[in-house]
């Protein structure tokens, strides 16, 4: 038999495959056999594709008590996929300051209690970390059960700097409070990674441009659904892109570090005002422009201007 025959490749790899099947539902099996002690578990759940939920996750679900999740509605479709017949729960911004004691008695009575959000790592960007706050001032045995994140599979796929970035949430809604916090995070010298609504993508995509200058960006749409997209490119060509039509679906940007070539006058004076606090202009100009690798002569400038206008 020829090392290169295609029909034994292709037994081998049928064997290969058989072999994963044996293993994963014996180690789902030795999940679901072991006892859940009492706690409160996070669960990460899927972002999109509900293949990607751990076994631990599967089994965790499947032992607990309840379930509590921000949209029964959608929560259900995964435990219905897998089979889990556990009762659910909303537990979400509106009702958490109602449902929350009734949690904590219950762990407080020995419930095991699973936590999920609508897609990805709970307490991203949901009302989780009030009750997990809660629960470890009580005692109670706090459980984490990693997995998918949209923060980090946008940031693993958007090409752009990995080992310092910020997570920012969203951010406001409104053109002039979100260019404010922006300028916030102007000077952080990291990849920035924020969640947009698809409805205001394009406004959101100008004002970066408009408040960080032309850094290198990634948007990422859909991600590990059928449809996922990314595109990469300038701040500037990406808002010229988005606002020529709206995307659907789920959003994630990343955006790269300020360099030299990115530390707009706005940039710089962001972390000159900062800066200014609590150093003199011929310290702070230093400080500046040496985190943000531009000349010093540059912001020693612009920090005259800025005490020159300043009002008196």
């Amino acid at each position: 038999m020829s090392r290169d025959d295609p029909i034994a490749d292709m037994n081998r790899a049928s064997n290969d495959t058989s072999g994963v099947v044996t293993r994963v539902t014996a180690e789902l099996a030795r999940h679901l056999g072991d006892a859940l002690a009492p706690g409160l578990y996070l669960i990460a759940t899927p972002i999109g594709n509900l293949a990607d939920i751990s076994l631990r996750a599967l089994a965790t679900l499947a032992k607990s008590d309840v379930i509590y999740c921000e949209d029964t509605r959608h929560s259900r479709t995964l435990v219905a996929h897998y089979g889990i017949g556990r009762t659910l729960r909303p537990y979400h911004e509106h009702n958490a300051e109602e449902q929350r004691p009734r949690i904590l008695a219950d762990l407080a009575r020995g419930a095991r209690i699973a936590l999920i959000s609508d897609a990805g790592t709970p307490l991203v960007s949901d009302p989780g970390y009030k009750l997990v706050r809660d629960a470890i001032a009580e005692s109670h045995t706090v459980i984490a059960i990693p997995g998918a994140s949209a923060v980090l599979t946008a940031l693993s796929v958007a090409g752009l700097p990995t080992d310092t970035f910020l997570f920012a949430g969203f951010l406001p809604p409104r053109s002039g409070a979100r260019r404010s916090r922006i300028s916030e995070l102007a000077t952080v010298p990291a990849s920035l990674i924020f969640f947009e609504a698809p409805t205001r993508v394009a406004e959101t995509l100008a004002d970066l441009a408009e408040t960080l200058g032309d850094r290198p960006a990634a948007i990422a749409r859909e991600l590990t659904k059928l449809h996922e997209a990314v595109r990469r490119g300038p701040l500037t060509a990406l808002a010229e892109l988005f606002a020529q039509s709206e995307p659907k679906g789920e959003i994630v940007i990343v955006v790269g570090p300020p360099s030299a070539t990115t530390a707009t006058d706005e940039v710089i004076a962001a972390a000159l005002q900062a800066a200014l606090a609590h150093m003199s202009l011929r310290d702070a100009a230093k400080a500046v422009a040496d985190r943000l690798s531009v000349p010093k002569a540059r912001v020693y400038e612009l920090g005259l201007k800025l005490k020159s206008d300043k009002p008196q």
